[in-house]
């Protein structure tokens, strides 16, 4: 059987600068357009520009001693080749169908083009861009999106939770008298490093988490951290995961009002101590898709809007105490000395973050690449949280199945430097809940 041919769109290569490696034994076919746009690309401090630079490096040292437009092998027994399409022109004409000429249907009629000389093998679009496939299979041209790094089955996305009711009371009983019970008491299958359990019997009810160093199920106590109390177990779980030493990686998942970011940081600031700064972050997303650049005043002006959401858990946090009060006085001073810092992501990436808090809020908006790319640069005693809603993205290209947090709740479940929590009830207001609910 002959191998496929895979014409890979710009949107892949900026989503992951090593998807060229990614298809196994068949080939891929990069458009000449889609270098034109990767080199528009090339200079700035996103991941998006950091892609576009890889690759076109990668394309540049894997072409040495070879014409581009030629089919060049890739590196390894079991790849396939790669080539260059320079434009050209099929007898199905993308730009006279559509009706204009866009980048976008350039990459048509060189996939197009190259389903014409290649009639004996399928060629298929790969694109993260849903409306480019849908003009794909309207030319009669397969398209689909780069399924690597998808979750295959969202529905069952790891919680970090379960409800275990209709237990022996004497389960319950131990878990208060000796602060842990054995495995063997709880009917489970499949244990899960740093799991919470709901555990019930009537009204009795305890929380406990699956302790893998002890071997047993330890009770989670609920603890009040720089002011903030946990207002439901789902809550005493993540706090219990956001003070854990052990634990160097948590990932808390929810929707909006359910309290994510502003356990996260009253965690750090409980932690204050243990950390030689709190950095406190989030991706920009440029609003209607115009970059920051069109906003009036300096950089920090410009970037005021898409932080204030942290700032105004952290004013939460204070309001919590009289002006008077030692803690209120603390985080004013932490912000003057910078012990806390409040950055959009970009100004984090060449940081070093040794013994440092680092929550990454709205995790949701990042590719697998920008997240790996952020734990990898933690160093020791550095603790890093990531919070955000999978099922609202701002990001163009990217959808629950493909964001960096639930790609990374997806791959590190049942590793003991790793805990996650799904947040499910809202805690904000009754009307935010109304509005999580039924709008």
């Amino acid at each position: 059987m002959e191998s496929k041919i895979f014409v890979l769109d710009t949107s892949v290569i900026l989503y992951d600068h090593e998807a060229i490696l990614n298809f196994g034994e068949h080939d891929v076919a990069i458009p000449i357009t889609v270098l034109e746009e990767l080199d528009k690309f090339k200079k700035g401090n996103d991941s998006k520009n950091y892609c576009a630079r890889e690759f076109i490096r990668f394309l540049d040292q894997a072409a040495k001693e070879h014409l581009t437009r030629e089919w060049i092998p890739l590196n390894g027994p079991t790849k396939g080749k790669f080539k260059v399409i320079l434009h050209s022109k099929s007898k199905v004409d993308a730009e006279v169908i559509l009706g204009e000429k866009k980048e976008d249907h350039k990459i048509l009629n060189a996939a197009l083009a190259l389903q014409e000389s290649e009639p004996k093998r399928k060629v298929i679009l790969v694109t993260k861009d849903i409306a480019l496939r849908l003009k794909a299979k309207s030319l009669n041209l397969h398209a689909e999106d780069y399924e690597t790094g998808k979750i295959r089955d969202l529905d069952h996305l790891y919680s970090g939770k379960a409800y275990l009711e209709h237990l022996p009371s004497s389960t319950i009983d131990e878990l208060y008298e000796s602060g842990a019970t054995a495995t063997a008491n709880l009917p489970i299958t499949e244990w899960i490093q740093n799991q919470y359990f709901v555990l019930k019997n009537g009204k009795k009810s305890a929380l406990a988490y699956y302790n893998a160093e002890a071997a047993n199920v330890t009770r989670v106590e609920k603890h009040t951290v720089y002011g903030i109390t946990p207002r439901n177990a789902e809550q005493v779980f993540a706090i219990h995961a956001l003070m854990n030493p052990e634990i160097p990686l948590v990932t808390i998942q929810g929707v909006a009002g359910t309290g994510k970011t502003l356990l996260a940081l009253a965690s750090a600031l409980e932690q204050r101590s243990e950390y030689r700064q709190i950095y406190i972050s989030r991706p920009v997303v440029p609003l209607s898709n115009k970059d920051i650049g069109y906003l009036p005043g300096d950089i920090k002006s410009k970037m005021n809007p898409y932080m204030e959401p942290l700032w105004d858990n952290l004013k939460f946090i204070k309001s919590q105490f009289k002006e008077s009060d030692k803690e209120h006085k603390r985080i004013k001073e932490m912000i003057e000395t910078e012990k806390i810092e409040i950055t959009p992501l970009t100004y984090i990436r060449g940081r070093s973050l040794s013994h440092v808090f680092f929550i990454v809020d709205e995790a949701q908006n990042l590719t697998p690449h920008e997240v790996k790319t952020i734990i990898t640069r933690a160093g020791e005693g550095t603790k890093i949280v990531f919070t955000g809603d999978i099922h609202q993205i701002d990001t163009p290209y990217l959808d629950a199945e493909s964001n960096g947090l639930s790609y990374l709740i997806d791959r590190l479940k049942n590793n003991k430097l790793f805990a996650h929590i799904t947040l499910e009830k809202g805690e904000r207001s009754e009307l935010a809940n109304l509005a999580n609910e039924l709008l």
